[in-house]
């Protein structure tokens, strides 16, 4: 069985949740996708590393300084490509578990 990379699902969790609300602070983010604020932090690093998130700067209200993340081109580009791979990954995961269903209902009706 192939092996599922996890930093890939986060990357499109925060890639869709960026393309919803640019906004978000990272502990805002964090707290949506589950994951603590350092993992966010890194995750989100990478992301503006491989040139598939930007950051610009605004002012809060509360004159604390803050950031809008946006995607680039090649982000959303990488964005179909990572929801193409989840997607396959979740069919493979529920055709197997059609197939268990079956079995145990099987086993159940003898």
């Amino acid at each position: 069985m192939k092996k599922v990379n996890l930093v890939d699902d986060v990357s499109l969790q925060i890639m869709r949740e960026l393309l919803q609300n640019p906004d978000l602070s990272q502990r805002q983010l964090a707290e949506r996708l589950g994951v603590s604020v350092g993992k966010a932090n890194y995750c989100l690093k990478a992301l503006m590393q491989a040139g598939w998130i930007k950051a610009g700067n605004f002012a809060r209200s509360n004159n604390k300084a803050g950031y809008a993340y946006a995607l680039t081109t090649k982000g959303v580009a990488q964005k179909a490509v990572l929801t193409a791979q989840f997607l396959e990954r979740k069919k493979q995961q529920y055709d197997q578990l059609q197939k268990e269903i079956e079995i145990l209902t099987s086993e159940a009706n003898e």
